[in-house]
């Protein structure tokens, strides 16, 4: 996912890693997605969509 955000987006992500299977997408300190909220992991055109929608 980072890859294709990089590539998409022209923008590094950072990733920080967590436990028990967490992940979250936060931008500006806004969560924009989370695994645990919805029991499935995002799509990666799905993420792509809110961040540039972000832009």
């Amino acid at each position: 996912m980072a890859a294709a955000i990089e590539k998409d987006l022209g923008v590094k992500p950072e990733l920080i890693r967590g436990s028990n299977g967490i992940f979250d997408v936060v931008v500006d300190g806004q969560l924009i997605y989370s695994k645990d909220e919805t029991g499935q992991f995002p799509e990666h055109d799905e993420i792509i969509k809110d961040l540039r929608a972000r832009s």
